[in-house]
Order: C-alpha cells, then sequence, then structure tokens
C-alpha cells in the first residue's frame, strides 16, 4: 500500500522534485524510498512553562522513530501557557486544535506523535488527531517534582488559593505568601496535584494514546525520555497497522475515562475537553454519561485537591496502572490502546506500593466520587460539580443569592465590609461561559469574602457559568448551561433569591413562585454581554463556540475531514 508521504515524494514530476529537494537538508538518501514520515506535535515554549522541556522529550522521540526505520519531524504547533495566557487559555483551545489539524493534513506525512502536557494542549492535540485520523500516540510531558516551603509540601495551584485565602483571612502574612513563590515550582514539568493538565495526561493513557505505563511519570524522571524513545519506535508500527485514532478511542475508552475520573478524583475540566474529544470522532457521548458512569466509582487516590499527597507520590505508589486495577471490573475489557491490545490487558501483576497514596477498593477515600450533573431551574441545560472537592455539609443546602454580574464586579465589591453576605449565602458569578467572558475562564472558585474567612468560613456554595482549576477545592457548581451570556436563566437571578442545591438528587433551583423567573428580564450587565467582539479570532470564537455541556467546540468544528487534499501545491 503507496503511503500517504509518497503521495508528495514519489515520481519524476516537477512536483515531486520540489517536495524531495526542499526536505533533503542532510536525510538519508532512502528517506523518499517509502519510509514513514512522522511529524511531531511539538508544544514547547517559553512561555508556556510547564512545557518548555518537551524539546528534550523531541529529541528522545526522534532517537526512536530513526531507529525504527521512520523519517522524523520536528512540528511546533500552538502552545497555550496556563498560568500566562490572558484572557484565559480556553478562549484558544479550538484554535490550536484547528491550526494543527490543518498542519497535520497539510504536510507530508504518516503519522503523529503529540507532546503535550499544560491543561489544553494534549485536549487540542487529542481534538485535531481525532479530527484528521492518521495514526497518533501521546507523550504527556509529565508532572514537576514537589516542591516544599518550611518542611511543608507544596502542592501546585492547590496551595495557591489556599495559601492566597490565608493572607485575606490575617493569618499568613504577605512575606510570608511571597517567600513560598519560589519554592512552589520545583522543577520542570506540570501542576504536581490532580488539576487538569496531570487529569489529562493520565486520561489519554486511559483512552488508550499514550505508551502504557508512561502517564504520570514525573518530567525529570529518565524513565520520561526513555518513554519518549520507546514511542518514536512505536508510531512506526502503529503506521505500518494503520492503527487510527478512531480505533482506539471508542465509546467504550471514554467510558473508561470517566471511570477513572472519578478514582483519580480527576479535574472538572475533563468534562469538556472529553465531550470535545468525543465530538471530533462522531463518539456518542453526552454530559450525563459522566454522571451515569462515574456514580459510584469509589476515590481510590489520596491526592491534592481532594486529599493529601502530589503526583510524585502517586508514580511512586504504583502509579495510573495501580489504579485502574482496583476498578477493572468497571473497565471495557474491549478498548484498546496504541499497542493494538486492550487496555485491561496491560493491568497484570500490578502492586499498590503505598496503601495511604492509593487506597484498595475495600477503603476507598470516598465511597462515590464520580462528577455530579444538576439539573433545574438554573441549568435547564445542566451543570456540574466535583463532590470529592466539595464540603460533605453543603451538598445539600439552601441559602439567599449574592449576585455577581462579572468578575470584575465581584473584585469590586467582595471584599466590601458592607457586603451582605453569611456563611448560608450562595455565591453566584455570572458572565463567565464560552460567550460571555469570552473563553470559559477558570473563576468558578469564587474568593470567600474577607468578614467570613475572620470568622473561620473555608468553604461556601458557589455557582457559575464557567470553569475552574483541577487544582481549586470547594462546594463550586460550574458550568451552568446555558450560560447567562447566552440567555440562560443564570442571567435573571437576583440577590436575596433563594438557591436550592440537592447534590444527591441532582437538582440545582431557585424558588420563586411560577412563571416568575422566566418572566424577568435579564440585568442590564448581561444584556451587553451579548455584544459581538468587532473582529479577529473572538469575534469567529463568539459567533460558533457550543456550550459546555456539548464540550465548548466550535459548530464548524466538529467530526473531522480525514487526511485527504485533493489539489497539489504548485
Amino acid at each position: 500500500m503507496m503511503s500517504r508521504s509518497s503521495q508528495w515524494y514519489d515520481g519524476t514530476d516537477r512536483n515531486a522534485y520540489i517536495h524531495r529537494a526542499w526536505m533533503r537538508r542532510g536525510v538519508p538518501s532512502d528517506a523518499f524510498d517509502g519510509r514513514p514520515h512522522i511529524a511531531i506535535a511539538n508544544t514547547a515554549s517559553d512561555l508556556t512553562p510547564c512545557n518548555m522541556h518537551l524539546n528534550e522529550v523531541a529529541e528522545q522521540v526522534k532517537h526512536g522513530i530513526w531507529e525504527a526505520g521512520g523519517v522524523p519531524h520536528n512540528l511546533p504547533v500552538v502552545s497555550l501557557g496556563e498560568t500566562n495566557v490572558r484572557p484565559t487559555a480556553m478562549l484558544w483551545r479550538n484554535m490550536a486544535a484547528m491550526a494543527a489539524e490543518e498542519l497535520l493534513r497539510a504536510n507530508p506525512i504518516d503519522g503523529v506523535v503529540l507532546l503535550g502536557g499544560c491543561d489544553k494542549t494534549i485536549p487540542a492535540l487529542l481534538m485535531a488527531a481525532a479530527s484528521v485520523d492518521l495514526p497518533a500516540v501521546v507523550v504527556p510531558g509529565g508532572p514537576m517534582l514537589t516542591g516544599t516551603f518550611r518542611g511543608a509540601p507544596l502542592g501546585c495551584g492547590t496551595d495557591v488559593w489556599r495559601l492566597s485565602e490565608e493572607v485575606r483571612a490575617g493569618t499568613l502574612t504577605e512575606g510570608d505568601f511571597l517567600r513560598s513563590e519560589s519554592s512552589m515550582i520545583r522543577s520542570k514539568g506540570h501542576c504536581n496535584t490532580m488539576g487538569t493538565a496531570s487529569t489529562m495526561g493520565l486520561l489519554a493513557e486511559v483512552l488508550g494514546m499514550t505508551l502504557p505505563g508512561l502517564a504520570g511519570t514525573p518530567a525529570p524522571d529518565s524513565r520520561l525520555l526513555e518513554g519518549a524513545h520507546a514511542t518514536g519506535r512505536l508510531i512506526v508500527d502503529m503506521i505500518a497497522a494503520d492503527r487510527q485514532p478512531s480505533a482506539v478511542m471508542t465509546r467504550g475508552s471514554f467510558l473508561n475515562a470517566i471511570v477513572a475520573l472519578a478514582a483519580l478524583g480527576g479535574s472538572t475540566n475533563a468534562v469538556v475537553h472529553l465531550l470535545a474529544i468525543a465530538g471530533r470522532l462522531g463518539v456518542e457521548l453526552t454530559q450525563d454519561d459522566f454522571d451515569r458512569t462515574g456514580a459510584g466509582v469509589p476515590l481510590l487516590v489520596d491526592l491534592q485537591p481532594a486529599g493529601r499527597h502530589l503526583m510524585d507520590d502517586l508514580h511512586r505508589a504504583g502509579g495510573l496502572h495501580a489504579v485502574l486495577h482496583q476498578v477493572r471490573d468497571l473497565l471495557d475489557p474491549e478498548a484498546i490502546t496504541v499497542t493494538g491490545r486492550p487496555l485491561v490487558d496491560h493491568l497484570e501483576d500490578v502492586t499498590i506500593h503505598d496503601p495511604e497514596v492509593i487506597r484498595t477498593r475495600e477503603h476507598p477515600l470516598q465511597e462515590d466520587a464520580g462528577i455530579a450533573v444538576l439539573y433545574g431551574d438554573l441549568a435547564p441545560g445542566g451543570a456540574v460539580i466535583k463532590p470529592a472537592a466539595a464540603s460533605p455539609h453543603l451538598l445539600k443546602h439552601r441559602g439567599p443569592a449574592v449576585v455577581f454580574d462579572s468578575i470584575e464586579d465581584l473584585h469590586a465589591r467582595l471584599d466590601d465590609p458592607g457586603l451582605d453576605v453569611t456563611a448560608d449565602s450562595v455565591l453566584i458569578l455570572r458572565g463567565c461561559g464560552p460567550k460571555g467572558y469570552p473563553g470559559m475562564p477558570e473563576v468558578s472558585n469564587l474568593p470567600l469574602p474577607p468578614k467570613l474567612l475572620a470568622q473561620g468560613v473555608r468553604d461556601m456554595v458557589r455557582i457559575c457559568d464557567g470553569r475552574m482549576s483541577g487544582t481549586a477545592y470547594g462546594t463550586v457548581v460550574l458550568h451552568v448551561t446555558p450560560e447567562a451570556a447566552a440567555g440562560g436563566p443564570l442571567a435573571k437571578v437576583r440577590t436575596g433569591d433563594m438557591i436550592v442545591l440537592d447534590v444527591p438528587n441532582r437538582h440545582l433551583d431557585v424558588e420563586l413562585p411560577p412563571g416568575e423567573l422566566a418572566a424577568r428580564e435579564p440585568s442590564e450587565a448581561m444584556t451587553q454581554a451579548l455584544a459581538r467582539p468587532p473582529r479577529g479570532w473572538q469575534r469567529l470564537y463568539v459567533e460558533t463556540v457550543q456550550q459546555a455541556n456539548t464540550g465548548a467546540d466550535l459548530d464548524f468544528l466538529v467530526g473531522g475531514s480525514g487526511a485527504e487534499v485533493a489539489r497539489e501545491s504548485h
């Protein structure tokens, strides 16, 4: 069978001459004699600090590809740094996916190795690979090692939220807070908590898209480079077998990922990312699958933000496979990995080395840790909450709303000693959905009012149409759909309205006489939020982005176009 790259390089005509001549530049003379050409989609960037080391990883992938008889090509793609990009990296996840998709399709390659680390990079690359459907495999960049401050381990992200709240509460000096800064990031790699980066790296393996056993390897660990080399060899075999993402990422694979998400205590951001990836493949997956499949799955991993430990502890304790072994009976036995073998076949002879970090099924951290999907007056299209990171006493709660129309409104009023708020209040932040911000930022874990922090309050019910960091914690209802800026009922809630949260029964409601909420007009701020941006990506995004309950992809990017390109370039 003729390779895809041979469509560029085979022949004696002018176009084949141009393609070969410009690509020679020192490669072996037989590089164009049918050897597979493989892109290394590389998100390394100095402005994406969690991915800075991926050039080193790419070199090892190259060695493996050459060794197995392939021809590697480094392909820089759009990189998104969660901590730096304004207004939110989520605004460009779909752009990064679209750009990567087009580059993979346009170039003479037969397969691709996807290098990602920070939150949006692995989801964007998987979305792109799904739409092109060339053989593809992920090398996750891995978590950083744990830093310490005054002898205590620091959870990257989680402890930022915790320490900053202690400053606002007056229990930590600003000087000590700033002194912890140089200890927070100890090494190369992404956040060391079970945040979005860790979650998506691990779920990429559960989806079948990484070399089994590689996900979760710390970034500085030499075994990551060993695995990168082996992945370079593997992609050559995958091309020979024509093992495409559509054959690997099936509905069973996504349901496996939902089981793993619950057992790991993973980020709620996985909901929008998995829905978007499934949408690119045409796999039937809904928001409700997260509740149906994840409900009843125990939390087995004692990691921040739901627990105590950190990612290098998880790796030391037995890693992802030790967790999956405990829930093996819940996994689809037919879902395969990039090796061509079922995922469950890679879970033999697995041992938990530290039962404090990875619990057994008989002694879980929590009995029921799946993502809960709520419906009701405030969320006719659904909303999600992560019970594993919430306060148990708040999972059933009734309290008056304190409404903020924007993040700016929140910052202007939250610290006001005169704010009418108590521990029973429900903080509502709106205008933060895909269209409203735009981009659906990680602001749903609202800081608490200082006067309540001073009283010892450390959690309240919070509701938002945005997202929250996977490193965050608290009783936070997020992804409220439809969002306020798209005409959702959240736009009509007023301060003082009585809000009822009932997670066990999956309800989120406002107590009002029948018909009153529907009869109200949205707040003036929400009406203004509907104004579309004047130009550029933001305008295209706002006009075409879908809601969170289907993955917040752009409507014209759902699905795929395959790898075929009909016309020559000259």
